[in-house]
């Protein structure tokens, strides 16, 4: 049998386990995570009123299910507190590393460090109970906000800011990040893109959901739109949708609301202004469309009012201490999956999704980026298989003092979240710091650990 160990439960991770298994009965998987829960950012980076999407965590869950798949949750990788990559790769005949893309890409201007001034994923980690997202007291005095960015993680957040506590009673939003925006006196939001609005990455679909919110009035400038040189009907069919939507709203007269989203395009950040200790304003200049679809900056400037900026400019991988990396790319050197050192391939290390090809695609776009590698892995297979590897990893693991949080640890949170939920009269509600969860998932843990249960779930199908 080929054991095949895969960093990371997200959707590349899923996808390759799935390929992995249904392409070879021979081999058995176990994917690790840091964290004691699975499905990556379909469980800590989708918005908690996109039931749709994150409904895609039932097919994942059916991968993690299989017979001859393991989820070990609670597994660092890496770092100072990680088990080394080299130590991993002794105990597998292979690895692929689906660690996604961790960092986000800075704005590189004066001020982008002032109080408060954030990455957009770490609001978004807040809202979605990621145990490492701490209580930044993101809407704490805010009245306005301003969102840089025009992709789908900016749209989320933007709508996120002034969706009604009532909306969002009947999600899975952990009880603070509710009673905070509750409580919150933000009344305006200005989403903000440098080029225009044929250039937006966001999805007609995502950006029709803002003019749904109730109790709020979505405008758009129309000087904005008169500078974007796009004939509509040239654009590819996404790109057009969006800017009938956008002239839609450009032509509509204000309306009073509570609150109110304004869509700003052709505006460069240039500088955050400080106000009383923290940010104040975002200073802008605006742009016009160059000839090379581009913008050039026109050295005249608007501030826009914010108590809160959320830098949504895009994802940047980190690297994995023990693996090559490429700081351009911000992704590991590979050849169809397989990890590149000194340009030379590496039997038996191999890389998919967004630490593979960088934050780009869709969910779906994972599947094809997994099949290539697990093609490669496969190909290999042969002569992986020669090498001398423990019986059960997991031994193996826990003799290296770490101590995995095994599915039916996952199962539990899983209930300890219905239960909670239960507690406060809404429906599931996400347990948000790593005390609970890890408490949650030691209750059958420990019976297994020392009941007659020892080793059964550790076990399960591989032997």
């Amino acid at each position: 049998m080929l054991r095949v160990a895969v960093v990371g439960s997200g959707p590349s991770g899923c996808y390759t386990a799935q390929g992995l298994v249904q392409r070879d009965p021979g081999v058995l998987v176990d994917v690790l995570d840091r964290l004691p829960c699975p499905y990556g950012l379909v469980r800590y980076g989708v918005a908690p009123d996109h039931e749709k999407i994150k409904s895609l965590q039932g097919s994942l869950r059916t991968v993690l299910e299989h017979e001859r798949v393991r989820f070990l949750g609670g597994v660092r990788v890496g770092g100072p507190d990680g088990l080394p990559v080299e130590r991993l790769r002794r105990l597998y005949h292979a690895v692929v590393y689906c660690v996604g893309a961790a960092g986000d890409r800075r704005l590189g201007i004066p001020g982008e460090d002032l109080p408060g001034s954030f990455p957009a994923t770490e609001f978004v980690s807040w809202y979605s109970a990621h145990p490492d997202a701490a209580d930044a007291g993101f809407l704490r005095g805010v009245r306005s906000a301003v969102v840089i960015g025009v992709g789908n993680v900016a749209v989320d957040a933007t709508r996120m800011l002034v969706r009604g506590a009532a909306e969002l009673r009947g999600t899975d939003i952990p009880q603070a990040a509710l009673d905070a925006l509750a409580a919150s006196g933000l009344t305006e939001v200005y989403m903000v893109g440098r080029r225009g609005p044929a250039q937006a990455r966001f999805t007609t679909k995502e950006l029709r959901e803002l003019g749904a919110l109730p109790g709020t009035d979505v405008t758009v400038d129309k000087d904005d739109l008169a500078l974007d040189p796009a004939d509509p009907g040239t654009l590819p069919a996404g790109q057009r949708r969006n800017v009938e939507v956008l002239r839609d709203w450009a032509a509509r007269s204000a309306v009073a609301a509570a609150r109110r989203i304004r869509l700003r395009f052709f505006l460069r950040p240039v500088e955050l202004i400080e106000a009383g200790g923290r940010v104040g304003a975002v200073r802008f200049e605006r742009t016009v469309p160059d000839d090379r679809g581009g913008v050039t900056g026109t050295g005249r400037y608007e501030d826009l009012p914010a108590q809160l900026v959320l830098r949504s400019v895009g994802y940047r991988g980190v690297p994995l201490e023990g693996l090559p990396f490429d700081a351009v790319s911000g992704t590991v050197p590979h050849r169809e999956g397989r990890v590149l050192r000194d340009g030379v391939p590496v039997p038996g290390e191999y890389v998919a999704g967004w630490i593979k090809r960088g934050p780009t695609g869709v969910i779906g776009t994972n599947r094809p980026c997994a099949k290539e590698t697990v093609t490669s892995l496969l190909a290999d297979a042969p002569a992986l298989a020669r090498a001398d590897v423990p019986a059960d990893p997991v031994a193996a693991l826990r003799a290296a003092g770490v101590e995995p949080v095994p599915w039916r640890g996952w199962l539990a949170i899983e209930r300890a979240e219905a239960e909670l939920g239960a507690r406060l009269g809404r429906g599931v509600v996400k347990l948000s710091d790593w005390d609970a969860l890890l408490a949650a998932a030691r209750v059958p843990w420990a019976a297994e650990r020392s009941g007659n249960a020892r080793g059964r779930d550790t076990q399960r199908q591989q032997t």
